[in-house]
């Protein structure tokens, strides 16, 4: 999926306006210093600076592209929400006998509120009204809503299996389907719950203010107002880099870049609706979270 929302560059910035300010305070400092003798005569060669951003850059590129392995992931395995919610519920209504429009409906309700629940439990806030009053009309309870609403799928198929509602191999082909939507689950959480390697991140803002550190020592005296702007440019740059990749490997964290999850679910919802035979189909609303709006 290619991300056409549009991001603030305010809000980036804010995000790194702390690091936007020591590095601009150390250039200007930088600058008026050289004005001194004794600090002109301060000098590395280009090469050690040189080596030390070719590092920097090595491994930036490697966080961007493990970052960005991990928002590709969540946006597929959502991908496979929506795919396996539509087969569920059609194989429901292909399956179940002629007069269970009643049943039919408590499956397709249960699953639209299961993708509700699920993003917003990912992305750890209050369940909205919608979920939370199924929930009390349902008097579910449970840690792990959607695990809960997984297992009332479960127990209805093997009432109806057991009223010979459905044959053994339609309640498997359902099973499996049910197993699929645990398999993302569960990628999911795995996403959610395994953070990047602190120590990973620590190295990488050393090595970065260390170049920034050593680069003013190594260019040409000559032209002040030069020396500055580079001094604070490419280690921004650097920095910028890095909290993109920060940024981008939680994906489940209602940032700029986060998986669309409400908007999906609202996508499976009309979906499901319109399965079901359903007449007055609520229209795909704004996003209710922090950046699908």
């Amino acid at each position: 999926m290619l991300l056409n929302k549009k991001i603030s560059v305010w809000y980036f910035i804010s995000e790194i306006k702390s690091q936007i300010l020591f590095i601009g305070i150390f250039a200007v400092a930088v600058g008026f210093l050289d004005m001194l003798p004794w600090f002109r005569k301060i000098s590395l060669p280009l090469n050690i600076p040189a080596l030390l951003g070719t590092a920097v850059s090595v491994l930036l590129a490697f966080r961007t592209s493990q970052s960005y392995e991990r928002w590709w992931e969540a946006r597929t395995v959502w991908g496979a929400v929506v795919n396996d919610s539509r087969t569920f519920v059609r194989l429901v209504t292909q399956f179940m006998p002629l007069g269970e429009e009643i049943r039919i409906q408590k499956f397709a309700e249960r699953q639209i509120i299961w993708t509700y629940a699920l993003g917003e439990s990912l992305r750890r806030l209050p369940f909205s009204e919608k979920v939370q009053q199924y929930l009390d009309e349902h008097k579910i309870e449970a840690v792990n809503i959607p695990n809960a609403l997984l297992d009332a799928h479960s127990k209805q198929l093997k009432e109806i299996s057991a009223s010979k509602g459905i044959t053994d191999f339609q309640q498997m082909q359902l099973n499996e389907i049910l197993t699929r939507l645990c398999d993302s689950m569960g990628k999911c959480e795995r996403l959610k719950n395994t953070v990047f390697p602190r120590s990973y991140s620590v190295l990488v803002h050393i090595l970065i203010y260390v170049f920034a550190i050593l680069l003013p020592f190594g260019l040409d005296d000559s032209q002040l107002v030069v020396e500055m702007m580079i001094t604070f440019l490419i280690p921004i740059v650097f920095i910028a880099i890095e909290k993109t990749s920060i940024i981008m490997q939680d994906p489940f964290e209602n940032s700029p870049v986060d998986t669309p999850m409400t908007s999906l679910a609202q996508t499976i919802e009309i979906n499901i609706r319109q399965m079901i035979g359903e007449q007055n189909i609520p229209s795909k609303k704004q996003n209710t979270s922090y950046y699908e709006m």
